[in-house]
Parts: C-alpha cells; structure tokens; sequence
C-alpha cells in the first residue's frame, strides 16, 4: 500500500481532501491511503519518512522549498498541491487522484 500526507495550515480542509481521495482510490480498487496533518508538524513527518509521498496545500506553499530539500535529505518526493486539485468536489478530487499517482 501506497501513503500520501497532506500537509496543511489547519488541518480541517487537509482532512477532508485526504478522507475523500482515499474514499476515490478505494472505489478505483487503488491501493493508496492518504492522511493529512498541520505545517507545524511537516517538518518532523518528512524527516520520519513513514509516507511515500508529501503534498503542501496552497495555504503553506511558503513552506514549500523548505519541506522539499528535507524530503531529498531522505529520498522522499514533496510536491505542491495546485488551487484546481484542493477543492472537494469530483473534479478537485480526481484533481488531487491523479497528482498522488504521478507523483508518488
């Protein structure tokens, strides 16, 4: 299996992108989970390394250079989450589905 971690300002619209495209990859009979968490906490979640891929919200992309030299200190890809694939209707989230896939 698969894991994808959203990295987010609050956490509120991180959880709920997270839960519905985990919800998409499951009825895609897809094997990837994702799970979302606090910028406060990027930092420490890229170092442990426990997911294989890393996507920053628009809200935090002035974390984005930062957390993406420490995802290459451990070999682990951090992208940006563009505006058109953070948004939770079907579009947003086939949006956000496909970028998991071709980046992780």
């Amino acid at each position: 299996m698969k894991k994808a971690l959203i990295i987010c300002a609050a956490g509120m619209s991180s959880s709920m992108m997270a839960k519905k495209t985990t919800d998409y990859f499951k009825e895609q009979h897809k094997d990837i989970e994702m799970d979302a968490i606090t910028a406060t906490e990027g930092e420490d979640a890229i170092r442990a390394g426990d997911f294989d891929l890393y996507l920053v919200s628009p809200q935090t992309s002035m974390y984005l250079d930062g957390f993406q030299k420490i995802g290459q200190e451990v070999g682990k890809p951090v992208v940006s989450i563009p505006f058109n694939a953070y948004i939770p209707i079907p579009m947003g989230i086939e949006k956000m589905a496909k970028l998991v896939e071709e980046s992780i």
